[in-house]
């Protein structure tokens, strides 16, 4: 399986089904007419990826008037990102378990890296059409900058 992205800026975003923190589906396709963040991160409990997750909810309201959904994405379990989720505050903010199959959406989406069992820190917008509209992958220990992703948004 490939480590890099393999879908391109105007490619059909591929469509899924998760439970998010709550236990409450999350579908890519009933977010349609919507600009949706796909915020993948490798592990919860880990210091880079909650100053991510803390980001998008501090931007809650920022998305919302922007008509964008963020989606913390990564490969951990509901239970997990439950208990993360109230460790960390996070509200607002769904965040998706890609737990089973083991990392399905990272690996649609490219950025699931085989060797480690987990995705890369990556930001994937889905345009309102459903198609993807930006990708950015970052190295593992860097925080994505959130003023870059709203700038994006704001265009």
């Amino acid at each position: 399986m490939s480590t890099t992205a393999t879908l391109k800026v105007g490619d059909p975003a591929p469509d899924f089904k998760l439970d998010d923190q709550n236990e409450k589906p999350v579908r890519l396709s009933r977010l349609r007419g919507r600009r949706v963040l796909l915020s993948f991160h490798p592990l919860a409990w880990t210091p880079v990826c909650a100053k991510q997750m803390k980001s998008l909810e501090a931007h809650a309201a920022d998305f919302a008037a922007l008509s964008a959904v963020p989606l913390g994405m990564s490969i951990d379990h509901v239970p997990c990102k439950a208990a993360w989720a109230q460790d960390l505050g996070i509200v607002h903010t769904r965040l998706p378990a890609d737990f089973w199959p083991h990392g399905e959406v990272a690996r649609r989406y490219g950025v699931f890296i085989e060797k480690d069992g987990w995705s890369k820190r990556a930001n994937i917008l889905i345009g309102e059409d459903g198609k993807v509209a930006w990708i950015k992958i970052y190295p593992l220990s860097k925080l994505p900058d959130i003023d870059e992703i709203l700038a994006f948004l704001r265009r």
